[in-house]
C-alpha cells in the first residue's frame, strides 16, 4: 500500500531532524523561456544534493533494531541512493557497502567514500551491480537496502507534500522515473491530500524500460544506454512501482539525451542552479511539451544536481 496522509507527516517529522523543506520556485527568466506556467521543485538543495536521502533516513529510522543484528548494510546504486544510505549509515555506526557498476561517476563514488561507504565496482550497469549486492548481502549477512520500498516512498513523498501545500492549484506534476520510489511517493501524497493533479512521469529514450512497461501495461526489460541521464538509467522495473504507477500517472514523457542536455543549459542559465542529467529530466519533458501545457500551472521536480565537473563543463560549453 502506498502510505497514507498521517504516514507521510510521520516521515516528514523524522525528515527534518536532519534537514529543512527544500523550496519551490517560480523562476520567471526559465518560465518565460519554455513559455510554461513553471515551478521547480529544489531537491538538489538537499544535504547530499538529490532527493534519496529522504528515503534512507526514514528507512533506518524504521529498522533501527534489525539492522543491529547484522554487520552492516549493502545496496546498489547509480550514486544518489548510495550516497544516502552511507550518510545515514554513518549516523548510526554502521558499515556501509555501496555496488556501483564499472565506469559509474567518479565524484559520485567519491562522494559515497567520503561519507564512510566501502565502494565496489562490479557489472556494466545498475541491474548487474543490484544483483551482486544481493549475493554479498546473502554471503556476508549484511542488510540489503533496496532502491524500492514502502519507507523509501514515505520518505520521498515528504518533498511532493511540500510541493502541493505549497503551491495551490497546481495541474500538471513532472516526475523523473528512476527505479520509481519519487514518482510513487508524488501520486502517495497527492492521493492523500485528495487532490486532481495530473502526474507525467518522465524517462529518457535511450533507458525506456518504465515507458515499454507503461504502454504494455506490464514489466519490460529494456537496455539503458543514456549517456548523461545515469539516475533515470534502469534496464529492469520494479513490479510494486510499475503497478502504482500504472495506477496513478497519466502518461510517460520520454526525452533523449540532447534534450536532457538543454534542459541543464535552461536551468543553470535561467536559475543558476545545477542539475544533473536525470534531476533535469523532468524541466526538459516540459520544455518538450510546452505547446500543450499552455494555460496550466506546472510544477517539474529537479531531482538531484550531483553531475561531474568534467561532464557538465561539456554540457555548458555545447549550445
Amino acid at each position: 500500500m502506498l502510505p497514507t496522509l498521517s504516514e507521510i507527516e510521520q516521515a516528514a517529522s523524522i525528515v527534518y531532524r536532519s534537514m529543512l523543506a527544500t523550496p519551490q520556485y517560480f523562476w520567471r527568466p526559465l518560465a518565460e523561456r519554455l513559455g510554461v506556467d513553471l515551478w521547480v521543485k529544489h531537491e538538489n538543495h538537499t544535504p547530499l544534493g538529490a532527493f534519496k536521502v529522504r528515503g534512507g533516513l526514514v528507512y533506518f529510522d524504521a529498522m533501527a533494531s534489525q539492522l543491529r543484528q547484522t554487520n552492516g548494510v549493502i545496496c546498489a546504486t547509480r550514486g544518489n541512493h548510495g550516497q544516502s544510505i552511507a550518510y545515514v549509515a554513518a549516523q548510526r555506526n554502521l558499515s556501509a557497502s555501496i555496488v556501483v557498476p564499472h565506469g559509474n561517476s567518479r565524484e559520485k563514488n567519491a562522494a559515497m567514500v567520503s561519507l564512510g561507504a566501502k565502494l565496489i565496482e562490479y557489472g556494466t550497469d545498475f541491474q548487474e551491480a543490484l544483483e551482486h549486492a544481493a549475493v554479498l548481502a546473502r554471503q556476508d549477512n549484511l542488510r540489503m537496502v533496496p532502491s524500492f520500498h514502502t519507507l523509501l516512498v514515505a520518505g520521498v513523498a515528504t518533498y511532493s507534500l511540500e510541493l502541493f501545500r505549497a503551491v495551490v492549484d497546481l495541474d500538471v506534476l513532472y516526475v523523473p522515473i528512476g527505479l520509481g520510489s519519487g514518482i510513487c511517493g508524488a501520486i502517495a501524497a497527492r492521493n492523500a491530500l485528495g487532490l486532481g493533479i495530473e502526474i507525467v512521469g518522465v524517462v529518457s529514450s535511450q533507458a525506456q524500460a518504465y515507458g515499454e512497461s507503461f504502454r504494455a501495461r506490464r514489466p519490460v526489460e529494456m537496455a539503458a544506454t543514456t549517456d548523461i541521464a545515469d539516475g533515470i538509467a534502469c534496464r529492469k522495473p520494479d513490479d510494486q512501482a510499475l503497478a502504482y504507477i500504472l495506477a496513478g500517472v497519466s502518461r510517460i514523457a520520454e526525452v533523449d539525451d540532447e534534450q536532457v542536455k538543454d534542459a541543464m543549459r535552461d536551468i543553470f542559465e535561467c536559475t543558476h542552479n545545477v542539475a544533473e542529467g536525470a534531476g533535469a529530466a523532468a524541466v526538459a519533458a516540459v520544455r518538450k511539451d510546452a505547446e500543450k501545457l499552455k494555460g496550466r500551472k506546472v510544477a517539474a521536480i529537479l531531482s538531484g544536481s550531483n553531475v561531474d565537473r568534467d561532464v557538465f563543463a561539456s554540457v555548458l560549453s555545447t549550445e
